[in-house]
């Protein structure tokens, strides 16, 4: 059984490979949260989400998740920076962007999902960034 471990703040975190994929969700719209959430948990996840960087990094300190799913534009601290921040602390997590900006201007990720993001979207990036995710 592999797991899946994250180094935030000196502490590791674990996921054994046989647990529900967790995707954390960052976007400050409630309705784009609300509509990642059902699509992600209609493909058999667990949805954590976060309405800033800030909250986000709170989130994964607490339980690493197999996924990272990042806006961009966020009060505060950047998607980018976000982004940065948790290749910095959680390597072993991967990121998908997801935003209104041309996939060009996103900065390196596991995965690019420009908006509106599709279910197909959704499945796509699952099958190829988590692979203990099956498709249900």
């Amino acid at each position: 059984m592999s797991a899946t471990a994250c180094m935030t703040n000196g502490t590791e975190r674990s996921m054994g490979a046989d647990e529900r994929v967790t995707v954390l969700i960052v976007d400050d719209s409630d309705d784009q949260r609300r509509l990642l959430r059902r699509q992600f948990e209609l493909a058999g996840c667990d949805v954590v989400v976060a309405s800033t960087a800030e909250s986000a990094i709170v989130a994964y300190n607490h339980q690493a998740p197999d996924l990272a799913v990042v806006d961009l534009y966020l009060p505060g601290m950047t998607g980018w920076e976000l982004t940065a921040r948790m290749h910095d602390d959680c390597p072993e997590v991967p990121v998908a962007i997801a935003s209104v900006l041309p996939a060009s201007e996103y900065p390196s990720a596991a995965a690019a999902m420009p908006k509106p993001i599709t279910r197909a979207d959704i499945r796509a990036v699952l099958g190829r960034c988590v692979p203990k995710w099956i498709a249900s």
